[in-house]
């Protein structure tokens, strides 16, 4: 049907070379970088339910934070592929935007500690 791929960020070098997917802030973060579903299961919220598998897998494993880096569909080209995931997807899942430093993409995060998100040192994103 499909598969995520998520790990320590620091697994994933490109993310560090990435301007806009830089690091928000020195906290460890999980990063959930892409998603595959087999053509005949699209659309049928497998992606969904391969992103709450991941919450699950990432607090068994000993995540504090995990990271997603979903794209704003209508911003993309119709032919772009959604590897990525999208921000309602991830917003109905728990994540709160931490930062957006392009027009289509953007970070969020999901806190599997509740202390984690105090220590952040970016603004809360409900402090809107």
């Amino acid at each position: 049907m499909g598969w995520c791929s998520l790990a320590p960020r620091e697994d994933y070098p490109v993310l560090e070379r990435s301007r806009t997917m830089q690091r928000v802030d020195q906290q460890p973060v999980w990063s959930v970088v892409c998603f595959f579903v087999a053509k005949p299961f699209r659309g049928q919220g497998v992606m969904a339910g391969l992103l709450e598998a991941a919450i699950v897998y990432a607090r068994k494993h000993g995540a504090r934070i995990l990271e997603g880096y979903p794209v704003e569909p209508e911003t993309l080209h119709p032919r772009t592929v959604i590897f990525t995931g999208t921000i309602e997807m991830f917003r109905k899942a728990g994540f709160l935007e931490v930062a957006r430093r392009s027009k289509s993409q953007l970070i969020m995060r999901y806190y599997l500690d509740p202390q984690s998100r105090g220590r952040s040192t970016f603004p809360s994103p409900d402090a809107t």
